[in-house]
């Protein structure tokens, strides 16, 4: 017996760019020209994947990761047999069920019965089986008043209902589920998860493309990050995880710094700072903000109980002795983890000059493995904001322990 389901080996993908014919921008020149909008070759290829090997060990979870158009949904086509390879090689060993996209493989004209049979026998059964499984898959659906009606009357979610329900109940070796989950309301979703967590049970292999980074960690055994067609990790959920958000994490950064030097800088002004991650009325100014280690080396992944140093230096425009420094620490989720202040704390802060610093140590803290965003602010003791910088700055933990939640708690077990 095989000890993969899914293996790739050295498959390359790209499609051909199209470029619709003419500048066309209202009805009216389509109508007159409606020929001349026909899409024709630009003769370049868009690459997807280029030598990309994978191997999924039957029975395991896979979760998919990765920014839109990071050729998640492509992989699942080419897995599906809906694509072909350009070259290499991609073999399923077991019977494959999928749901891919909305309406996939539905006949907009016929009811949901006949579809049904339609399906059923594309995926392999034969009509006695599909007939056997008909009304589990119908009250699965939830759709028995509509299963008589053409598809096309169905929304979204009767949609994404039925195909899951086919899917789920032609008993594959794989299933093939996109995002397309997400369309279904929350009480279905529910129900997806669990008929998900029986196929576990039972061995079956899943492959699952998702957005919802928590529920790959909760649900899968192995995760993938793609990135432009190529693997970037792969590996136990949480590690490929917060791999990836610590990228996401290090593009945001970087684009908000782009930003802010395109602007020139974000310089106090009458109407404060005017971005969606930072606001207030520039009186005094967070002028920059370093991550230290105990040896004053900046850094941004930190390991199980090191002490981490927040450094804010800041600058005063306008003098005032009715100030706070706060620090809030939340989750890749954003939730909060702590938030805490100078006043909450007691410290009574000197007079401030025209220039200085004032630093933040976290002393062996207690976060379990992942990425942690910064809120960073200076603001009067009613809140009144001077500077407020939100989740502009992150930092990582790594540790050997596998733990979940948002902190450790200090614990001990008692045995008999």
């Amino acid at each position: 017996m095989a000890t993969s389901a899914i293996s790739l080996h050295d498959v390359s993908k790209s499609f051909k760019k199209l470029l619709l014919r003419g500048n066309h921008t209202t009805i009216k020149t389509w109508l007159l020209k409606p020929m001349s909008l026909l899409a024709k070759s630009h003769g370049e290829r868009i690459e997807v994947f280029s030598h990309l090997d994978l191997e999924v060990p039957r029975g395991i979870s896979l979760g998919v990761i990765g920014r839109n158009g990071s050729g998640k949904s492509t992989l699942l086509k080419l897995l599906a047999g809906i694509y072909k390879p350009d070259t290499g090689t991609i073999r399923l060993d077991g019977r494959v069920a999928s749901l891919i996209e909305l309406g996939a493989g539905f006949h907009p004209e016929f009811t949901g019965r006949e579809n049904v049979f339609i399906n059923g026998a594309v995926l392999g059964l034969s009509r006695k089986e599909i007939e056997a499984r008909f009304n589990r898959i119908v009250r699965f659906a939830e759709l028995e008043s509509f299963i008589d009606a053409p598809v096309r009357t169905y929304s979204s979610g009767m949609y994404v209902r039925l195909g899951f329900s086919v899917a789920v109940n032609v008993d594959p070796d794989i299933l093939l589920v996109d995002e397309v989950l997400a369309v279904g309301d929350e009480s279905f979703s529910h129900k997806c998860l669990d008929q998900m967590i029986a196929f576990k049970k039972a061995g079956k292999t899943i492959v699952l493309v998702t957005h919802d980074l928590p529920t790959v960690e909760r649900f899968c055994e192995q995760a993938v990050w793609l990135d432009g067609g190529c693997l970037q990790a792969q590996g136990p959920p949480r590690q490929v995880v917060d791999a990836y958000r610590q990228e996401v994490a290090r593009r945001e950064e970087a684009r908000f710094l782009d930003e802010q030097a395109a602007e020139g800088g974000t310089c106090p002004t009458p109407t404060g700072f005017l971005s969606k991650n930072r606001w207030g009325n520039g009186d005094l100014e967070i002028t920059r903000v370093r991550i230290l280690d105990d040896r004053d080396q900046e850094r941004h992944v930190f390991q199980d109980g090191e002490n981490i140093r927040i450094e804010m230096e800041y600058a005063v425009h306008q003098a005032t002795r009715d100030v706070v420094f706060g620090v809030g620490i939340f989750n890749g989720d954003g939730i909060c983890c702590y938030g805490t202040n100078t006043e909450v704390d007691g410290v009574t802060l000197p007079d401030l000059g025209v220039r200085g610093r004032i630093g933040f140590k976290l002393e062996g803290p207690p976060l379990i493995e992942g990425t942690y965003f910064l809120d960073l602010a200076v603001h009067a003791r009613d809140g009144h904001a001077y500077d407020y910088q939100s989740r502009c700055f992150s930092f990582a933990v790594r540790s050997p322990r596998q733990e979940n939640g948002i902190c450790r708690l200090p614990h001990r077990w008692l045995t008999p």
